[in-house]
């Protein structure tokens, strides 16, 4: 079973099957990473020489935000909700930028033979902002907070079996979690960026955390400032006063931000855009090849997609290469209708699906639609190339006799049922995660963002429930191929590539490191950064 120990260096590591990233300073060959709060390698002071210097406040123009931004540690949904995360609160693990879960706030973390009974232990000295001390007691009420039956927030998916009102603190650093049945995800659970540790009768409202920035202003759809966590438990970190985060879900406006300098770092600068950064001396980029994807969402519960040989014409409808040269400028990879793609347990020797138009058509044509198919596509700038990626589905769509029609969505509205949400054939952006992690967020029953109403599968969901209580990672492994071929021929996911983010920043800041986890400016490592100082 997973041990986490003291002062682990390397606790889990997930091998990785491709160089993963790249970046113009000093590309690096790593293992998979997800992201977690807090985000970054604690020990680094970034990717520039010399010694990072203290001050000043950095802005960050972050692609997204609206009218549903929100500070609540345990419901952010957009990307300027998850930049928040990581400035504001931090997590008992997390996935540091080489591939490791490792400790964050627990000092251990370690499992019965069994995989039912795991004993946490705290780090020394933690505080909140506040200067309250990150204790047993905070553990529990934060767990019990996620796992609430009656409000369960978004990790109470990753978390099966563990019963909140079974948590036991044993002295005020170490709590006794039982569970009803292995898990042996557990780890990874803890250092999502969602499960973060709060204080006792928090409040979002008026936030408090453990991360390396405390709260000062919010403005719902404009900014967030922050400044510096004195007592933030990475030694010399954070090394700037202030953090202010901007919304911006214009990507043109964003570009603008940073070529004028109204920012210092962008996130997701858009593929086409590129050129313009490159111009620029005063401006640098940073491309990490991720396991990011931006799926398209088949409801199969809706028409037409209740019908499996719809689903299986709407994947070899795509050309996955074209559409990732013309809605990613070639930024990306190419996807095989399956996530997780850097979990060991990925199946490589699936035969890539292709685009083939009049198999597409005859599917079509035993479905029903021999006269062809009209549909409506659910788009938004909810993430750089998802409205690109539409506009190539729909050209793509008329060879196979498809005409789909776009509604764009504002960001701040999408995941709004009023909406239509979850949509009969939608859009999504996920960051990378191991598939058992991924199931519990977006295809099992009751997932906080089931976009594609899966779960109720009865061969794919044995398959899923074995894989999680399984401690043989070889034998996992094999399950979770299984489930995964199950959804790769039947589910309503089209996964059509990997995306490489771009981010920039000006030659003034320093501290920045490529990360895969699919979250920008490696997963927001925010208490790396630092600037020259004028």
């Amino acid at each position: 079973m997973p041990t986490l120990p003291e002062d682990s260096t390397t606790v889990q590591r997930f091998t990785s099957r491709r160089s993963l990233l790249k970046v113009s300073a000093a590309g690096a060959a790593i293992a998979p990473v997800l992201a977690a709060c807090g985000g970054g390698d604690s020990d680094s002071g970034g990717g520039a020489e010399g010694e990072p210097q203290r001050g000043g406040r950095l802005r960050v123009g972050v692609a997204g935000g609206g009218s549903g931004d929100t500070l609540d540690a345990h419901d952010p949904t957009d990307n300027v909700d998850i930049a928040r995360n990581y400035a504001l609160y931090a997590a008992l693990m997390r996935f540091a930028n080489d591939g490791t879960i490792e400790p964050y706030l627990a000092e251990s973390l370690e499992a019965n033979d069994d995989g039912t009974e795991w004993t946490l232990v705290l780090k020394e000295g933690l505080t909140f902002h506040d200067d309250s001390p990150v204790d047993a007691e905070a553990v529990v009420y934060s767990l019990r907070r996620i796992l609430d039956p009656d409000n369960p927030m978004r990790g109470a998916g990753d978390m099966p079996g563990l019963d909140p009102e079974k948590l036991e603190i044993i002295d005020e650093r170490t709590v006794l979690i039982p569970v009803d049945e292995p898990l042996v995800t557990l780890p990874e659970a803890l250092a999502e960026y969602y499960n973060c540790v709060v204080p006792v009768d928090y409040d979002p409202e008026n936030p408090i955390g453990a991360g390396p920035f405390k709260y000062s202003e919010f403005v719902v759809g404009e900014y967030s400032l922050f400044e510096r966590h004195e007592g933030f438990h990475v030694e010399g970190q954070p090394y700037v006063d202030e953090l202010e985060i901007i919304d911006f879900p214009d990507d043109d406006a964003r570009v603008n931000a940073l070529n004028s300098g109204s920012v210092e770092i962008i996130s997701q600068v858009p593929q086409a855009q590129v050129t313009i950064i490159e111009g620029d001396p005063n401006l640098e980029l940073m491309e990490s090849e991720t396991g990011m994807w931006l799926p398209f969402t088949m409801n199969i519960e809706e028409e037409p997609f209740d019908d499996v040989r719809v689903r299986q014409a709407f994947r070899l409808i795509v050309d996955r290469q074209e559409m990732i040269d013309q809605a990613l400028a070639g930024y990306g990879q190419v996807g095989n209708d399956m996530y997780a793609r850097m979990d060991p347990s990925y199946p490589e020797d699936i035969p890539q699906r292709e685009q083939d138009i009049d198999e597409a058509k005859r599917l079509l044509a035993d479905a029903g639609h021999e006269d062809g198919l009209d549909v409506e596509l659910v788009t938004s700038d909810i993430s750089a190339g998802v409205v690109a990626a539409a506009e190539v589905f729909q050209e793509q769509a008329r060879e196979a006799g498809v005409n789909v029609s776009l509604r764009r969505v504002n960001p701040s509205d999408y995941w709004n049922p009023e909406e239509g949400f979850p949509y009969p054939f939608g859009q999504d952006f996920w960051s990378a995660r191991n598939y058992i992690t991924q199931t519990a967020q977006g295809s099992v029953v009751g997932a906080p963002y089931n976009e594609t109403m899966w779960g109720e599968h009865e061969e794919w969901l044995e398959h899923l429930t074995q894989a999680r209580q399984t401690p043989d990672e070889d034998e996992r492994n094999e399950i979770i191929r299984k489930a995964q071929e199950i959804e790769y021929e039947e589910g309503g996911y089209i996964v059509w590539g990997f995306v490489n983010l771009i981010d920039a920043h000006s030659t003034r800041v320093h501290g920045l490191e490529p990360a895969v986890s699919g979250h920008p400016l490696g997963s927001y490592a925010f208490h790396t950064m630092w600037m020259e100082q004028e």
